[in-house]
This record gives structure tokens, C-alpha cells and sequence, in this order.
């Protein structure tokens, strides 16, 4: 989904059932100058992301008629549109279950405002860089990486990335041979402290698994033990 996001061009589609919440962040997100579409079940989410073409979803887990995860899984069969998934304080299966179905982030209910605003912004930040702001292309034996259109081929064959998994490997892949630290990466590509540590090792696993031979024996992204990530 190649998108402009200048003026009013960045939509946001808010998908919570529980009305002080879509008030209370319709609003903020309203103050920085996104557009936002509020629904309350996955039925209306699903309907909402091909008639609204949201640039960011805000996704809860628990909805009626369809629930968070299988909105997320069926969004990413066509889209690779940014989603930050909102779930219970203490439910790390849902906060992982989210992420491996291909969610960029989370946020654990209750939330600060601030906290979930930074983090659209940064995400917002990363989707709108504009092209000649970085090298064009990164090339390493196999694997190709053309920035301008955010994609991603390995021996010619294209290889579907969400955004954030995009953006964790150029961080890493502009830098080859420089140790990465988990803090790092969250600054870099999360762009705010908010976030656990381990929320990057479950998006090096999935980008292994779609750009190594072997996951478990990479050739280009290794783990400095201990620090972080390299790439080689």
C-alpha cells in the first residue's frame, strides 16, 4: 500500500468497543492533526480498512463479532499497513500472538495518552521519510533492499515485510558489522522507551524466518549475545 502522508492525509483507524476509550483518543489524535475513524467490532474494522484505506490501524484484542487477532491476521493478507495492537496489562500470549500475526507494536490497557500518541508519531515518522533522504538501495549477495518502494527481494524473489520488520532491517543493514543493542533498536526504529526489550527479539525471529535459509543459523542478521543484533 504505497500511500502519500502529507496534510490531511494520514488516517488513522481506531478499532476499540469501548466508548470512553475511542473519545478519549479520538481526541488526542485529532490535537496532532490525524484523521481518525472510530469503530467498535471487527466486522466494521474489516469494512472499515477497504473503504478508509487507513494509514495506521489502533487495533484491541478483545472485540465482538471478530476479535483483534483475526482482524490483524486478515489486514495483513492484503495490506502491510502499520497496526498497534491494544491488550490486557498482564496477557504477554495476546502481546506475542499479535506480533507474530504481523502487528508492529502494542500498547497494554490501561494506558497513558502520551505513551500511545508517541507512538504513532514515530510510526508516522518511519512511513513518511521521504526517499532521498537515505541511499536508494542496500545489496548484500542475495538480498536487495530498495528503499524508495520498501521493497525487499532475496534471490529475486520478493519477500513481504511489515513495516516494521522494514525498518529493523535497514537500521540494521545500513550498518553492517556494527553491534546493535535491544535499547538501541527500540530507540532507532520504535523511536521511544516505552517498549520491553523483548519486543525486538520477536521481530528478529519473524525477519529471520522470512529472509534466512536456515532461522536458526543466520547468515545476516546474528545475535551479539548478551547486547543485541549484528548484521554480516
Amino acid at each position: 500500500m504505497a500511500q502519500s502522508l502529507q496534510g490531511a492525509d494520514r488516517r488513522i483507524l481506531l478499532v476499540d468497543d469501548e466508548p470512553s476509550i475511542q473519545k478519549m483518543l479520538v481526541h488526542a489524535l485529532e490535537r496532532e492533526g490525524f484523521e481518525v475513524r472510530a469503530v467498535g467490532d471487527g466486522e466494521e474494522a474489516l469494512e472499515s480498512v477497504e473503504s478508509f484505506e487507513p494509514h495506521l490501524i489502533i487495533l484491541d484484542i478483545m472485540l465482538p463479532k471478530v476479535d483483534g487477532t483475526e482482524v490483524c491476521r486478515r489486514v495483513r493478507t492484503q495490506s502491510d499497513v502499520p497496526i498497534i495492537m491494544l491488550t490486557a496489562k498482564d496477557d504477554e500470549i495476546d502481546r506475542v500472538v499479535g506480533l507474530e500475526l504481523g502487528a508492529d507494536d502494542y500498547v497494554t490497557k490501561p494506558f497513558a495518552v502520551r505513551e500511545l500518541v508517541a507512538r504513532v508519531r514515530a510510526i508516522m515518522r518511519r512511513v513518511s521519510v521521504p526517499a532521498g533522504q537515505r541511499q536508494d538501495e542496500l545489496s548484500y549477495d542475495r538480498l536487495k533492499i530498495n528503499l524508495p518502494s520498501r521493497r525487499v527481494s532475496l534471490g529475486g524473489e520478493e519477500v513481504d515485510l511489515t513495516y516494521t520488520e522494514f525498518e529493523l532491517l535497514v537500521t540494521l543493514a545500513s550498518s553492517p558489522g556494527r553491534v546493535f543493542a535491544r535499547s538501541t533498536l527500540l530507540a532507532r526504529v520504535w523511536g521511544d522507551e516505552f517498549r520491553d526489550e523483548r519486543t525486538v527479539d520477536v521481530h528478529i525471529r519473524h525477519l529471520r524466518e522470512k529472509i534466512e535459509r536456515d532461522a536458526r543459523n543466520p547468515e545476516f542478521i546474528h545475535t551479539a549475545r548478551g547486547v543485541g543484533y549484528v548484521f554480516r
